[in-house]
């Protein structure tokens, strides 16, 4: 049997499934825990939310893909090759993965 695929940036079906959907709290949280197993030696809570993070952890192209990984793996939203550039600070990737799970305030 095949397994259902997902639009590209969209939730997997499987994941948060029943579940109402995170808070920015939440998944900001989230985001700052994947971030600390991308970079395990920086301290995400240090992290200016608004700063790049290519630049403020020097992150490299590998880093932002196992920030998409991670991300998707915590949240089950995909974020396509296309949509890395809004991901690359912590308040991207809160957006980002608001606008896909329709978060809460």
């Amino acid at each position: 049997m095949d397994e259902p695929t997902t639009a590209p940036g969209a939730a997997h079906p499987a994941v948060n499934a029943g579940r109402p959907a995170p808070g920015t709290a939440e998944l900001r949280a989230t985001v700052l825990r994947v971030l600390g197993e991308v970079a395990p030696e920086a301290d995400p809570g240090a992290v200016d939310p608004a700063a790049d993070l290519r630049e403020e952890l020097e992150l490299d192209s590998m880093d932002v893909l196992n920030l998409a990984v991670g991300l998707f793996q915590a949240t089950g939203v995909e974020v396509p090759e296309r949509d890395y550039t809004r991901i690359v600070s912590v308040d991207g990737c809160v957006r980002y993965l608001a606008e896909h799970l329709g978060a809460r305030a």
